[in-house]
């Protein structure tokens, strides 16, 4: 603070019974009242901060949450208040995956889908962060952030994987589970098809991504639905956009995890409810293979004829009409 002029500081030696006061300790007193009304507007305003954030993650649309590893894109739909139903997409998808059957869901569910680290518009980070239970943790803590306590999970291939580790993190959060053409085990995988094939191979693979075209990927994309289904060009769009790293790095995270231990192994202890659903022309894993699940207690198993690897693109209305059965008959999932 400036001092005062020398004429403020003193008065005039003929009245030096009346000192001048100082005008440091006349402001002092209000110094002191302003360092706590400070603190209590930063305070007002760092919980305002908070509010805020929490009303834009609760709210219906789309957003981004700050999260370890990455921001994490997310999307919500239907009626805040409503059952949980979360969608987790797979290898080289994104939330676009579900677009079709979303809105059949939304009358009686809040469905929100997660773009996971290295999709869609979330972060694709050159490091780690891709192993199957990082993804998990986050998808939890994604729902932490959005106020979720409890939720049925929906994954599809890959994303099975994700929602079957988070099943075994947070039995607390997760009540029940849909595995769509996830793979059970390794020995049931059939193939990704050669463009997939080379994709995966290294150098070649990396020299393949540099070129790469939407011819490239769409041959590649084949695999993933029945024959003849071509894929749509936002799905081409979602794997194009994708580095090579977060390709392959969730790519050998899903194999290793499925190498430790098979999913229905894993599944059969939490006693969550299960609903497995395979496309009858699933080109990537052997439909026969969902048999494996009714070794899981109480679980169902559907098999979509005229279907590929995914279910809910090829065959919205069925896969949606199966999915809502299965929450409306879990406990607690009306």
């Amino acid at each position: 603070m400036p001092e005062s002029p020398a004429s403020d500081r003193q008065l005039p030696d003929l009245a030096p019974q009346f000192p001048q006061p100082d005008h440091r300790m006349r402001r002092s007193p209000r110094r002191r009242l302003l360092v706590p009304l400070l603190l209590v507007v930063a305070g007002v305003l760092a919980a305002n901060t908070v509010l805020v954030d929490r009303q834009a993650a609760d709210a219906t649309g789309d957003s981004t949450l700050s999260l370890p590893g990455g921001t994490i894109h997310v999307s919500q739909d239907g009626p805040p208040d409503a059952p949980a139903l979360v969608l987790i997409h797979g290898l080289g998808a994104s939330t676009r995956w579900w677009d079709p059957v979303v809105p059949l869901l939304t009358g009686s569910r809040r469905v929100i889908r997660i773009d996971l680290l290295g999709h869609g518009r979330s972060a694709k980070p050159a490091g780690d962060g891709y192993a199957i239970g990082q993804q998990a943790r986050r998808v939890g803590q994604a729902l932490d952030r959005l106020g979720v306590r409890h939720a049925i999970l929906v994954g599809h291939s890959t994303g099975g994987y994700v929602a079957t580790a988070l099943a075994e993190q947070r039995g607390d959060l997760v009540t029940a589970l849909a595995l769509i053409d996830t793979g059970p085990r390794m020995d049931a995988f059939i193939s990704d098809g050669p463009a997939g094939t080379l994709l995966g191979a290294p150098v070649v693979g990396q020299l393949l991504w540099r070129l790469r075209t939407d011819g490239l990927i769409r041959r590649g994309l084949g695999t993933a639905f029945a024959p003849g289904f071509e894929a749509p060009q936002q799905l081409v769009d979602d794997t194009r956009a994708m580095t090579y790293h977060s390709l392959t790095a969730t790519s050998h995270a899903s194999d290793g995890y499925l190498t430790r231990r098979p999913i229905p192994e894993r599944l059969a202890p939490l006693g969550r409810p299960l609903l497995v659903i395979f496309g009858a022309e699933d080109q990537r894993w052997r439909a026969s293979s969902a048999d494996a699940y009714r070794a899981v207690p109480g679980a169902r198993v559907e098999v979509i004829p005229g279907v590929g690897h995914s279910p809910m693109v090829e065959n919205p209305s069925r896969t949606a009409e199966l999915l809502l059965a299965f929450a409306g008959a879990v406990p607690g999932g009306r």
